[in-house]
């Protein structure tokens, strides 16, 4: 019913914003022309603006990169298909030139949101690796003739996702997958499977909830598993490739994790506001970008979320050493190839600090010198693999970190 809801309620407004669209566009040929040109008629356009993108997506944005400085030359990127299955793409950013770079698979988080979100992260690593991202698909989108999709497949995929690149890769976790990640290093280890990473970098993972739990955490444990199933998994309504599947709806992530910080988003929205009317072009282009990207979201499968929820976050079968892969134990200790920097944000209240870094205990197996641990001072969740301080402080030890182990 909650699926059906939502999409009623967003069918009524797609006419709304298409006029105001419309309207929009009329009134700033005339103000472009000259005629009327006032504050009053700059804050009627700016209010058009915002019904107009009052509303979520749920088509992937563009990553819209296009060409990267490699050394002292701009050079062409192009995407490419590496691989692909009906619940996810790798993604390959290919560039033509002629020095071998480490070639790294980003695996991006399954929570709600696109590869997208990663836009920052993945040009950052371009200039100086091979990147290729897991472009995970929206469920809503894929039939349910394609099957299940739950933990083990997500594992299962970063699997193969190796496999393809192949041997001598790198791969990068952000938030979600650090969990995925460790357990798919630890099955290849233990299989002796050639694939397995050079280097596997955490960032901002939740590898063990129990220490310092968070908003999120405490949400995840407050409530019974049948409560999650019963209040949040709905099914994908007619219209849609995926008519009938069971899905956490994008929506629903989206709103949760506004809700935690509502005041900063209402008074990002009455900024925006002002930027518009005021003419603050570039101030307002940056707050929409990032916005584009946060209301494009994507449905999860009702299995992965709801196992993810009970392996992760309620059950704690990782860290306990309990878990297991297609029935199999998973041991982290099997990891002895594989150097691992785990990163933290100070401020991350969506992973709290010793959270990621709990992987380091996990893999006892691997000697101190091929492990590491950063924790970035003065940054919360995003601010650990996006923006100036990602830039400028995380990533050098993350490319130092790679290069010493390729």
């Amino acid at each position: 019913m909650i699926y059906a809801a939502y999409q009623a309620q967003a069918d009524l407004m797609d006419p709304l914003r298409v006029l105001a669209r419309l309207t929009r566009r009329s009134l700033g040929g005339a103000l472009a022309g000259g005629f009327g040109d006032s504050l009053l008629m700059r804050q009627v356009a700016a209010g058009l603006e915002m019904v107009e993108r009052a509303g979520l997506s749920h088509a992937r944005p563009p990553f819209g990169i296009t060409e990267v400085e490699v050394g002292n030359r701009t050079v062409a990127v192009r995407e490419e298909i590496a691989a692909a299955t009906e619940f996810g793409t790798l993604l390959h950013f290919a560039k033509d030139i002629e020095q071998a770079q480490p070639r790294v698979l980003v695996v991006a988080p399954l929570s709600g949101h696109f590869a997208t979100l990663l836009h920052g992260t993945i040009k950052t690593l371009l200039p100086e690796n091979d990147v290729y991202v897991t472009d995970w698909h929206n469920a809503r989108d894929v039939p349910l003739s394609a099957g299940a999709f739950g933990f083990d497949d997500y594992v299962e995929h970063i699997i193969d996702f190796l496999d393809a690149i192949g041997p001598g890769a790198h791969v990068l976790a952000v938030c979600q997958p650090c969990v995925q990640v460790l357990v798919a290093s630890a099955v290849m280890a233990q299989a002796g499977h050639p694939a397995q990473p050079h280097s596997m970098t955490l960032m901002a993972g939740p590898v063990d909830t129990r220490i310092s739990p968070t908003k999120v955490n405490e949400l995840a444990t407050s409530k019974p598993m049948d409560w999650f199933e019963r209040n949040l998994i709905s099914t994908v309504p007619p219209g849609f490739a995926g008519v009938g599947r069971r899905v956490y709806p994008g929506f629903v992530q989206v709103s949760a994790f506004m809700g935690m910080n509502l005041q900063r988003h209402v008074r990002a929205h009455l900024d925006l506001y002002g930027h518009l009317a005021f003419g603050e072009t570039e101030k307002a282009q940056t707050t929409k970008a990032f916005y584009d990207e946060y209301f494009a979201v994507l449905d999860l499968a009702a299995e992965f979320y709801l196992e993810t929820i009970r392996i992760v976050f309620q059950e704690h079968e990782l860290p306990r050493g309990v878990l297991t892969y297609r029935g199999e134990p998973v041991d982290c200790r099997a990891i002895r190839r594989t150097a691992l920097l785990t990163v933290e944000g100070e401020r991350d209240d969506i992973c709290a600090v010793g959270q990621t870094v709990a992987a380091q205990d996990l893999c006892s197996g691997l000697r101190p010198h091929r492990k590491r641990h950063h924790m970035q001072a003065g940054v919360g969740h995003y601010g650990v693999f996006s923006g100036r301080r990602w830039q400028a402080q995380v990533y050098p030890i993350v490319r130092n970190h790679i290069l010493s182990a390729d």
